[in-house]
This record gives C-alpha cells, structure tokens and sequence, in this order.
C-alpha cells in the first residue's frame, strides 16, 4: 500500500540522495550517472547532496573513513561510524538514524532515492519521520540482473520473488518514479503503478564527449593494433548478459571470411577470463585492457572504427537501456546493437547505427563486414549519430525531467 502522501516539494532548494556507491572511490555506469545529474542539477539552481549506503566505502574493504568528500564541487556524504547490521530492516533504520541529521541540517525538500529498494526504504522511512516528499529512481531491476548472471537462477526462486515484490512495493509507496527509458516506463506500469506518476530521464552524456576524438595513433601503437586494422570494440562490464561471447565468435568468422577486425574490449569483470580463453582458442586478435579511468574513455574511443553491444536476448537486456553507447554515439563512433525493445530506445537503424540479431554470431558477422569495411557509411552514421546525441542526450537536456518528478511530489 502507498504511504500517505507527504507535502509537495519546493522546486529550486536543496535535493537529498541516496545510492548504493558513488564516485571517487567505484567508477561505473552507475555512479557516473549520479554524479553527472548532480553537476547538471547544480546547473539548474538545485543543490543536490549524494548519501552513499551504510557502511560504504569500509564495507567493501577500502580504508576512507572520511564523513564527506566533494567531487567537482557535489558533496558526497557516508553514513558512519559502521557496524554491519543483523538484518536489512535494522540497516534501513540505522541509516534513517544517521542520514536525520543531514535531514536536519540540510532541510531538503526532496528525498530522491536510487536503485535499489534498500535505498528507496530508507528515503522512505525519512519521508515518513519529517514529511519529505520521496522520489524512486529506477535504474534497472535487481531482480532480473540477478536472473541473467546464472543459467540455475530462476523466477520462482524465493530470491527472485522477494526481491521483485519489494521493488514493486518501494515504486508503490514514492510519490514518483523516475526511470530511464520507455521500455522501463512500461514495466512498471504493468506493476500497477499509476503511468502519471511515473517520469524518464534517460542516460546522457556529458558536453565533452561531443568535442572531436583525441588522435590514437600513439594509443593503437601501444596496445599492438596495426594503424590500417578494423577495429570493432566495446566499453562494458563483463557479465554474460552483455553478449561478448558473440561478438568474439563473429569475429572468428570474419577472420575465415579474409575480412578481420580487431577486437577492443576496454573493462573488466567476472566473464573477463573465460572472454580471453575463447579469443585465443578462436585465433581472434582481442586486445583486452581492464578498466581503465573514465577521463580516458574517449581516448579508447578514438581507436575504434564501431562500437559494439552485442547484448543477450535477456529480459534485463530487453528493458534497461546501457549509457556506454551514447558515449560513443557523442563522439561520432557508429553503434552495432542488439535487436531488443531497450536498445531500440538509442539506435533508429540506418540513421544513427544498426541492430542486428541477438546471439547470432554469423548476422553479427554480417553487420560488422558491412560497416566496419565501409567508412563513408560510418562517417555518414556517426555524424548523425552525434548531432541527435548533441540534440537530446546531454546531461543537461535529460536532467531537466526531474523538475516535473519533482513537482509532482
């Protein structure tokens, strides 16, 4: 049952988040989202102040017992001193307990949660002790990552279930839910959650990624990549649901077809070893970096030819759409992507990239042969690729849809 509704909030004063980790200290999609919005939101006359989860950053093993860190200026807040909790109910109001006081001096009119429900029980419980309106940000559904990340997982487990009745009841209980794309919008109003209630903001990229690419001949020089090699490539995680198997798979077939490409897969993650062992066992030259650090993004990017994402046919995958490819887009780099409803979201086929068939190596194979070996097309591609990213995907334009989230409440 939604909670009773709290006051509306008052646009242009101070918005209180919360999230599970956040930069300096973990570099992803998800915290460079956070604070991206937090910069465009400062922009727009707000003052956002980010609350990382309890315990975080010593929970996860790293020694910074600092109370506050500012980056770019957006104070970030820990809730500390920890001690790991008996239980979640426990470690929701202990959170609640230490994140009053911030409530108390900041005395901000909204609360805006972050995936995933714990965060949004705790935005929730502050809500409920000082009449603060709450806003639930959406960014994927845990439950059907966790899906995806083992073939024995499955939607009748008790994990599963709980976690998705929990999701749900959070979205019920905000007074908006803000989340990142159309296909997202659907599935929660098919939970019941009123769709007037409900807000996008999609992912978008920062003004610089709109400026040229860096020159990459000193970079292809040293990761081994001929200067007249295609190069086909991908910034990601690397769990299975991103499809990389497939894009290494294409790849072999090209190379029997006398039409290589280089492979560049800059990131890291729990499939990376099993990745390399495929590369190599298929002859297929993939040069793997491991993460490296989000100001030199676009220096990999320069080195690409096509930006791949070759996601499974998973259900997270059909509705949570990446931020990794709009990067690229920014830059003018043509996207290849899978062929489901959320990455449909970025890619108009033909105009601003193509979508091809999920797991299948030989239509991949196709696409790239096609793209990689025309670059007039690519050029024409990026171009347009950039202009609509210039357009509608800054971080300031898509920020903007909070303040509708926002007055709502």
């Amino acid at each position: 049952m939604a909670r009773p509704r709290a006051r509306r909030a008052v646009p242009g004063k101070t918005v209180l988040q919360f999230v599970t980790n956040a930069l300096p200290r973990t570099n992803a999609g998800y915290t460079v989202r956070t604070h991206r919005i937090a910069l465009a939101q400062r922009e727009m006359g707000l003052d956002p102040h980010i609350v990382t989860r309890l315990g975080y950053p010593l929970s996860q093993g790293i020694g910074d017992a600092r109370a506050r860190v500012d980056v770019d200026g957006v104070p970030y807040h820990r809730l500390l001193p920890w001690l790991p909790e008996s239980d979640p109910r426990s470690a929701v109001g202990k959170s609640a307990d230490l994140a009053g006081r911030l409530v108390e001096e900041l005395r901000p009119s909204v609360l805006h949660a972050v995936s995933n429900h714990l965060n949004a029980a705790v935005a929730l419980e502050l809500g409920r002790r000082h009449g603060i309106p709450v806003v639930y940000e959406v960014r994927g559904f845990l439950e059907d990552s966790w899906l995806s990340r083992d073939p024995a997982h499955s939607e009748t487990d008790d994990f599963y279930r709980l976690t998705r009745e929990l999701e749900t009841r959070r979205m019920a209980e905000a007074d908006a839910v803000v989340t990142l794309g159309e296909a997202m919008r659907a599935e929660i109003a098919s939970r019941g959650i009123p769709e007037d209630k409900i807000f996008t903001v999609p992912n978008g990229v920062d003004e610089a990624f709109l400026e040229p690419l860096p020159d990459a001949s000193d970079l292809r020089e040293q990761l081994g990549i001929a200067r007249d090699a295609a190069v086909v490539g991908l910034t990601s995680s690397f769990y299975g649901y991103e499809g990389i198997d497939t894009l290494i798979d294409a790849a072999a077939l090209l190379r029997d077809r006398g039409a290589p490409v280089t492979l560049l897969l800059v990131g890291d993650g729990p499939e990376r070893g099993a990745l390399e062992r495929r590369a190599a066992g298929h002859g297929v030259h993939a040069v793997f970096t491991g993460r490296v650090p989000m100001e030199s993004v676009r220096r990999f990017h320069a080195v690409l030819d096509v930006f791949a994402v070759p996601r499974r046919a998973d259900r997270v995958c059909r509705l949570v759409t990446p931020l990794k490819p709009i990067e690229a887009m920014a830059g003018g780099i043509p996207v290849i992507a899978s062929d489901v409803k959320a990455l449909r979201e970025i890619v108009e086929p033909g105009v601003t990239g193509t979508l091809t068939v999920p797991e299948n190596p030989e239509a991949w194979a196709n696409c790239l042969e096609d793209l990689a070996y025309s670059p007039e097309r690519r050029q024409k591609i990026g171009q347009t690729a950039r202009e609509r990213v210039a357009a509608e995907r800054t971080w300031r334009a898509v920020t903007a849809g909070y303040r509708a989230a926002y007055r709502m409440t």
